[in-house]
């Protein structure tokens, strides 16, 4: 499969050009298996594959060229567990619609249902979904799946594990019988395996193994920082790594300039390479990196592609993909050839929510790194300065300049001459000071909501556990402690809260989560609705010895109800929303 190009696998002059350009060179070993099938034949598919496989390549591309864009009606259902992963494939699939017209409606909990019933009624080609909403627009008669095609399940697994079985079933009973299946799934559980029993006739498996697309030699870790300062951060990791040698990502050409010509002016040996520099320099800047030349290169996902080089310490992602395939390239540059790699990304509080969904989907483990000190930097600096002091002293070349360097000092202090060369070269980065204190200014934008007081808080306590206030309660609909869970988890993207204590009151609810995740819980709240969040840190109330929330509310106690019914308007979903267990969509 390594020897299959785009062009050998039937796809249309029209998708050629969209592959093209993307720069993708050759197909990945789930896409050559399952697109000449779906391509070719009319059977349903099984594939078996992770994430980071390119199996949304896999079934788009053939399902762009399949479909008929003159005929306005729902072709082909695309169903995904998560809204990130929705999200993300609609993207994927419109990125191929250069030349090949089709129109792509994103359906998913939390989205204005105005605007989604606005886009069913223009007739779109393609749906893409979670489960309980498609659910729900079918059960109200708002989409009609009597005109499918292509059913497609991707992460069918994933589907299973967060409760979707009912919805999934009732899904396929209002899609016609001779509609083909494509179920796309990393394990093979049993209920996944009695969908391809009762639901798909025949049907043809491509399997790929888990070793054909991770790599257990990279190492994977994260830094967070006000996004004003991610170019401080970089800085500080290239240095406290002297041996850097690796591509630094970035999302646009524009940001890729502006980060190589400001490493490169601090004296970073750092270039880029993006789709607007002719293919001449291009080719003159991989050589230069090649050979070395070049330690640093700046690089977009589209230009990065076909660079094959073994030996690459580090990969670092100045800005988070959207796509867990494109992370799973990217970090796929390093650790090859049975060599140890590291991939570091670099987040903004806004990208906390991303980057768990990429380690959730990519089943990796992604480690949260504390930047050294400006007083360890320096530390780090001039134990270095002394190693490569010890190495060029036993270099023969300096012998070649005593003669200069008596004549320098014979009427200089030695201590000043090494000062002040010192000082051209190192300029203020040997001063503690210099680094500004980044931890801080992340930590201080977390907590700027915070009381000034001195009143110990009981939302933390010694065991770790925070205690969260959730503007919901029984009234509704939430009556025990596992929908409460459960609503939290599918909002945040987290299948194990490690919840501890749960308070279900009247309209509001208190939950014991982990400090590490009630952090991830907080910022994606406050990102929904920076105003009135549904989710606060409890605070204690000063009179009686309870809690309170710590925003929002009436009179510092818990909120009016009437403050969290933004439903479609983008705040908090209506009590409608939540009939079932949780809000899946």
């Amino acid at each position: 499969m390594s020897e299959e190009t785009f062009q050998s696998l039937g796809l249309s002059p029209d998708i050629l050009r969209a592959i093209e350009a993307k720069g993708y060179l050759n197909p990945s070993p789930i896409q050559a298996g399952v697109i000449p099938i779906a391509l070719t034949t009319t059977k349903d598919i099984v594939g078996q594959a992770q994430t980071g496989s390119g199996k949304t390549a896999a079934f788009g591309l053939p399902i762009l060229q399949l479909i008929d864009p003159t005929h306005y009606a729902p072709q082909a259902l695309i169903l995904t567990p998560t809204r990130e992963l929705a999200i993300q494939i609609a993207n994927e699939l419109q990125s191929f619609t250069t030349h090949k017209k089709a129109d792509i409606t994103l359906l998913y909990g939390g989205q204005d249902m105005r605007s989604e019933i606005a886009a069913l009624r223009r007739g779109p080609q393609i749906i893409v979904g979670t489960p309980w909403r498609i659910h729900d627009h079918l059960q109200k008669g708002r989409l009609d799946l009597a005109g499918i095609s292509y059913f497609v399940l991707d992460e069918a697994d994933e589907m299973l594990n967060i409760g979707f079985r009912e919805e999934i079933e009732e899904i396929l009973k209002y899609a016609p019988v001779e509609k083909r299946v494509f179920l796309f799934s990393a394990t093979m559980p049993p209920f996944i395996l009695s969908i391809v029993k009762n639901y798909m006739r025949d049907y043809e498996t491509i399997s790929i193994k888990k070793q054909d697309i991770g790599n257990e030699h990279i190492t994977q870790t994260y830094y967070e920082a006000p996004r004003g300062h991610k170019f401080d951060v970089l800085m500080r990791i290239l240095d406290i790594n002297s041996e850097f040698y690796g591509i630094i990502f970035c999302k646009t050409k524009a940001e890729t300039d502006e980060v190589a010509s400001k490493l490169s002016q601090r004296g970073y040996l750092a270039e880029a390479i993006h789709g607007d520099i002719e293919q001449a320099m291009r080719e003159k800047v991989l050589n230069r990196f090649r050979k070395r030349e070049v330690s640093v290169l700046v690089a977009t996902d589209v230009a990065a592609r076909g660079i094959d080089v073994s030996d690459l310490t580090h990969v670092v992602n100045f800005e988070l993909p959207d796509n867990p395939e494109i992370y799973t390239h990217r970090i796929g540059r390093t650790g090859r050839a049975g060599k140890s790699g590291t991939a570091i990304s670099i987040i903004s509080s806004a990208d906390v929510r991303r980057l768990f969904f990429i380690e959730r989907m990519s089943k990796v483990k992604i480690v949260r790194m504390q930047l050294p000190t400006g007083k360890e930097m320096v530390e780090m600096k001039i134990l270095q300065l002394k190693r490569d002091l010890d190495m060029l002293a036993q270099a023969p070349e300096g012998q070649n300049y005593l003669e200069l360097a008596n004549n320098l000092l014979a009427d200089k202090n030695p201590s000043e001459v090494i000062a002040t060369l010192l000082y051209k070269f190192y300029q203020e980065t040997l001063k503690p000071e210099h680094y500004k204190d980044i931890v801080n200014v992340s930590r201080d934008r977390n907590t700027s909501d915070r009381n000034n007081d001195d009143r110990p808080q009981r939302s933390q306590r010694d065991d770790g556990m925070i205690r969260l206030f959730v503007a919901k309660g029984r009234l509704d609909g939430f009556e025990n402690p596992w929908r409460i869970l459960s609503f939290l988890a599918n909002e945040c993207g987290l299948w194990d809260l490690g919840a501890g204590k749960v308070d279900i009151m009247t309209s509001f609810s208190y939950v014991d989560v982990p400090e590490q995740t009630a952090r991830i819980i907080l910022s994606i709240f406050k990102e929904k609705n920076a105003v009135r969040p549904l989710v606060v840190k409890a605070k204690e109330r000063a009179d009686t010895g309870g809690f309170r929330s710590s925003g929002g509310g009436d009179r510092g106690g818990a909120p009016r109800r009437n403050d969290y019914r933004g439903g479609d308007r983008g705040g908090a979903p209506r009590r409608n929303d939540y009939k079932k267990p949780f809000n899946r969509g």
